[in-house]
């Protein structure tokens, strides 16, 4: 690591997420890493959305994502996450799954999403900290067929055929996030799923703005100009922006998400022009 020296990184992650308690790979600590990080991390697609890049070593992330406070999808999130948990102690395997999430069952999808397993104390748990509006705020334990209540919903983990499948419980029933195995992914799983991710034309990243952000409580989204906050107990609020101003008020206040005036217009002009349907819900 060169933007930032080892003994500075995990200090300036905690900073970065307001975390001030021990350093030690206890389950505890990694209950309280996980819920703080979506807080204040946002969640967003900025970059492929502009036809940028999406650089995946630690120096370009660290660089984005702590130093100039900016967000990033799931590949920079979960690879962040992997090395503060590794700096501090932890087992941790870095696995890669294929979104189910609102895709028809008939409907095949590659590798292109990242999440990690940590083994602690004789128990494993999946760790993700990145699936947009759906991403999780807690570590779920590989236990199968049982709810897990987090902070922000209810999730299991149950077989499907010869892979594993987070679900999410939804007013309508369970609705199944993602499909993995166990498999250790190498990073060339990674930068395949991510280039494939970012540069598709028909990848819903290129065709749709998407900025999350949880909170204590709630979900938040921008999709394009519509912002949606939405609680625990399913009640939500939405608003349309026409103003570019307000529009970048709201990534500020609510979603954490602080742009440049040139950024801020271009991408506000980016939108007008181009922005086509997006599902309410997006996660990768």
């Amino acid at each position: 690591m060169t933007v930032i020296s080892q003994t500075a990184f995990l200090s300036a992650y905690f900073a970065r997420i307001g975390y001030q308690g021990p350093v030690e790979p206890s389950l505890e600590v990694l209950q309280q890493l996980h819920l703080l990080h979506p807080q204040a991390i946002p969640f967003e697609n900025i970059a492929p959305y502009m036809g940028e890049g999406v650089p995946l070593d630690l120096d370009a992330i660290v660089e984005k994502m702590i130093q100039r406070q900016r967000g990033g999808y799931c590949f920079e999130h979960n690879t962040l996450f992997l090395a503060v948990l590794q700096e501090i102690g932890f087992t941790v395997t870095p696995l890669i799954a294929r979104v189910r999430w609102q895709v028809p069952a008939e409907v095949e999808t590659g590798l292109t999403h990242m999440l990690l397993r940590v083994d602690l104390e004789g128990r494993s748990w999946f760790v993700d900290v990145a699936f947009g509006s759906t991403t999780q705020t807690a570590p779920l334990e590989y236990v199968l067929d049982t709810p897990q209540t987090t902070p922000h919903g209810v999730y299991r983990i149950a077989q499907a055929g010869d892979e594993l499948s987070v679900q999410f419980q939804c007013p309508t029933g369970w609705q199944t996030v993602y499909h993995y195995t166990l498999a250790r992914a190498s990073q060339i799983d990674f930068e395949i799923g991510n280039w494939y991710t970012s540069t598709y034309p028909q990848s819903v990243f290129l065709n749709s703005l998407l900025i999350s952000r949880t909170q204590p409580g709630v979900r938040e989204l921008m999709v394009n100009d519509t912002y949606t906050q939405r609680d625990n107990a399913g009640l939500y609020q939405r608003h349309q922006y026409t103003d570019a101003v307000a529009w970048v008020e709201c990534l500020r206040t609510r979603l954490g998400l602080n742009l440049s005036t040139e950024e801020a217009a271009d991408l506000f002009q980016r939108i007008s022009q181009i922005a086509g349907p997006a599902a309410e819900l997006t996660g990768g």
